[in-house]
């Protein structure tokens, strides 16, 4: 029998499931989505057990529609949303409350008191982030702070924290398995990215119990084997990585100065940077890509929190979109903005500006302006945000990027990516396999039990998609960046004022 790797990719607003052959190629997909929770302003959850619902609906229906038999299937791969916060009972195996997910700003009060105790220093040298509500160290001590009995509960072993790839696993093996990778671990807050290991300090001022957490393992090795009932049989579970680390591994980004940004409900900008950290000098994030066969490798890493998220708010808040796919016709049946700038800082800004209480903008807006300006303007935004990344990568990278490899679903849009050439001034390269993240996941499965020999077997099957070379002049582009640097200046800080109350 033909054997496949099956990829479960767990996403901000659905759970995919892709069956991939030897060469890399999918040839079964399945997508549930699952509601996304906002209880007051600022505020993002899902409810655990539906994000476990639909991951395995979806992951039996993929079977089905690839007329696959479970004993075809020769491991399976993780990947998640990363930074989204868990607390389960043990015993039980049931989520105690809502994940607080990676876009929840509601742990802002609690970084704001580190900082204020001289925490960020420290912090950003032992895990390579920096003090934000965006990480999943303060959401854990949250939600121990909103349950009865948390803290006692957590000391005593009775409740287990992971990030959804850790409660993914707890699931699919019964309870048997609670680990994280390397890579979902340096995304907490709470991961020493250096030394290897969970950090005492942060924990104790946090009061974390280390019993609350999950094992540490590499990224690809067989972590355990899926309950029987689930698909009939047990499977090996080969792979875990955060999706952007996933989506790096996926596009073949094995050497150093190799990037990949990832266009999806935000953006997310990755540099290979090799075996050592480099620690950047303001605005980026050093993360572990992964770790494999007792060896790590690190990433510079800058994140855009609001990018698709954009799109979907113009079709499903105000109503201005029937459809995504609307977008890139309305955008290009205008020559230009007509000066309208918009900063989608709906939860405040990430890299390289760091805003937890900016808020979002539209400025520029006169009687000409019609809702093509405005959807051509939340495109644009998402080329705006990447160009910033980009710009702090060179530097502290000391590399000039040749080319960017592009993936995520809003890659598709045409109009986004010739845009995006156009800003960076280098070519965007789209991958012809637009599930990289999956893709990633798989790959790491399947090297752990052998499915792939080695990254050269995965390199050499590897397909470039369409590449999008600049044609904007350098006149043009200063202009347009220079505006919108002044549309960012003006919504920084904006909760921070008490103006939303006026």
């Amino acid at each position: 029998m033909a054997r496949y790797i099956l990829a479960l990719d767990q996403g901000t607003t659905s759970s995919r499931a892709i069956l991939f052959d030897r060469s890399g190629a999918p040839i079964a997909r399945c997508s549930r989505p699952f509601r996304q929770i906002f209880p007051q302003p600022g505020w993002v959850e899902h409810d655990p057990e539906e994000i476990w619902e639909s991951q395995l609906a979806a992951a039996r229906e993929v079977l089905r529609e690839g007329a696959i038999d479970p004993r075809q299937v020769a491991a399976i791969g993780v990947t998640n949303q990363r930074e989204t916060t868990v607390v389960w009972d043990r015993r039980t195996g049931r989520a105690v409350g809502n994940a607080i997910v990676w876009q929840c700003r509601r742990t802002a009060p609690i970084c704001d008191q580190l900082w204020a105790e001289g925490w960020e220093p420290r912090i950003r040298e032992r895990t390579g982030l920096l003090l934000d509500a965006y990480f999943s160290g303060p959401k854990v001590r949250w939600l121990l702070d909103s349950l009865p009995e948390g803290q006692r509960r957590a000391e005593a072993g009775e409740l287990a924290f992971g990030t959804v790839d850790s409660w993914l696993l707890y699931r699919l093996t019964g309870g048997q398995v609670h680990v994280t990778d390397y890579s979902n671990a340096s995304r907490t807050l709470l991961f020493d990215i250096t030394r290897l290991r969970w950090e005492p300090e942060i924990l104790q001022r946090l009061d974390l119990p280390e019993a609350l957490l999950p094992e540490v393992r590499s990224s690809s090795e067989v972590y355990g084997y899926t309950e029987a009932s689930l698909f009939g049989l047990p499977i090996p579970i080969g792979g875990i990585a955060g999706d952007q680390q996933a989506a790096l591994f996926g596009q073949g980004c094995f050497d150093p100065g190799m990037a990949k940004n990832t266009y999806g409900t935000g953006c997310f900008l990755l540099m290979n940077t090799g075996p050592q950290p480099i620690r950047p000098s303001g605005g980026l994030l050093t993360t572990l890509a992964w770790g494999i066969n007792g060896t790590v490798e690190y990433a510079l890493e800058g994140s855009v929190f609001v990018a698709g998220a954009a799109i979907q708010w113009l079709r499903d808040q105000l109503g201005i979109l029937g459809s995504a796919g609307e977008s890139e016709g309305l955008a290009c049946s205008v020559p230009d903005t007509g000066g309208v700038y918009f900063v989608p800082a709906f939860v405040g800004l990430g890299a390289p500006h760091w805003d937890m209480y900016a808020r979002g903008l539209l400025i520029g807006l006169t009687r000409g302006t019609t809702r093509a300006h405005i959807v051509r303007a939340a495109l644009e935004s998402i080329a705006y945000q990447s160009r910033e990344l980009v710009a702090c990568m060179e530097r502290d990278a000391g590399v000039r990027l040749s080319m960017l490899r592009s993936d995520g679903g809003a890659s598709a849009n045409d109009f986004l990516m010739q845009f995006q050439a156009d800003l960076l001034g280098v070519p965007v390269e789209r991958a012809a396999v637009a599930e990289t993240t999956a893709l990633g996941a798989a790959c790491l499965a399947g090297l752990a039990v052998g499915f792939w020999r080695d990254r050269g077997e995965l390199v050499a099957s590897r397909r470039a998609g369409r590449r999008f070379v600049p044609q904007m002049d350098e006149k043009a582009r200063v202009r347009l960046i220079q505006g919108w640097e002044e549309a960012v200046r003006r919504c920084a800080g904006w909760a921070d004022r008490g103006l939303q109350s006026l």
